[in-house]
């Protein structure tokens, strides 16, 4: 068996890194706010764990596509994003706290939507049914040493060296995703993948905007359910990229490993494509003006 060290070792190594890099831009306050004001979270974990399924589930119904890549465009939206998704969050500057908050959340909460919202579309297109189960302890140790832990160590290193933190801040927006991008190249074209997903390119072109309905649709989803509560403008685009970018790799794994059927894992091999492009394009679309401004001029010294 052929050692996948991209998927395996270098890219989980390089998302916690990133985590570190954006807890470096964070305070303890920023979380304490995020709880002691919970509408933002709630709000986003409604619009990723129910409505956005919903949404799914209409655009498969209405899709022409076969029950089986139904069901498989239905999973995408039953498993959100993770630190991909923070990421994009930091480069938009969106609500970073609120996006780990969010991801941290779900990552326990999925562990029974997912068995629950596949066992719903199994049933509803295919009218099967088919017991999943996610592995608990697994998804515990690999958020705390992914996701939470790295940000955290980052938060601790701004409390304590403040100056330190913040003059990483603009080197790091451009390091942290070239060397994500970097990692997933290598992860995508460098190794040989055992259960590699077979698609013709009619294929392709019959899922494609299935998935670009349900990615732009669930961005869309997320920015106007934040904006019709009232929540801040940070928040709408931190709500909006947590619905529209999903985590591809986990929908594989369950479609591949847990359902066993290659064919449910084509929807997630298409959106996993471009919605880190598209996910970028929205957020910067409508956050164009805080994206392109400067910085304010430090006051210079009397000489």
């Amino acid at each position: 068996m052929e050692t996948q060290i991209f998927s395996n070792y270098l890219l989980p190594i390089t998302l916690a890194l990133i985590m570190l890099g954006m807890g470096l831009s964070l305070t303890m306050r920023d979380f304490r706010n995020i709880f002691l004001q919970p509408k933002a979270v709630i709000l986003g974990l409604l619009s990723q764990m129910i409505i956005l399924p919903l949404f799914a589930i209409l655009v498969a119904q209405f899709s022409g596509l076969s029950d089986e890549l139904k069901v498989g465009l239905v999973l995408i939206a039953a498993c959100p994003g993770g630190a991909v998704s923070n990421l994009i969050t930091h480069l938009l500057k969106g609500n970073v706290a609120l996006s780990v908050s969010m991801t941290t959340v779900n990552s326990f909460i999925t562990i029974f939507t997912i068995p629950a919202i596949v066992g719903i579309a199994l049933h509803y297109f295919i009218g099967d049914s088919k017991e999943i189960a996610l592995d608990f302890w697994g998804t515990l140790i690999r958020v705390l040493l992914i996701t939470v832990l790295p940000c955290v160590v980052g938060v601790i290193i701004h409390q304590q060296h403040k100056l330190f933190a913040e003059s990483l801040e603009k080197p790091l927006r451009v390091i942290m995703p070239i060397s994500l991008a970097l990692m997933m190249i290598g992860s995508i074209f460098l190794e040989k993948k055992e259960n590699a997903i077979p698609i013709t390119f009619h294929e392709y072109l019959t899922v494609i905007i299935p998935c670009l309905i349900l990615n732009l649709g669930g961005m869309f989803i997320g920015y106007y359910i934040a904006k019709a509560f009232g929540l801040i403008k940070k928040n709408q685009i931190t709500i909006a990229v947590e619905v529209g970018l999903q985590n591809t790799g986990l929908a594989i794994f369950v479609a591949t490993s847990l359902l066993e059927n290659q064919r449910m894992a084509i929807p997630s091999a298409v959106y996993a494509l471009f919605t880190f492009f598209s996910a970028a394009i929205f957020g910067f679309l409508v956050n164009k003006e805080e994206i392109m401004k400067k910085p304010p001029r430090k006051p210079q010294a009397a000489s």
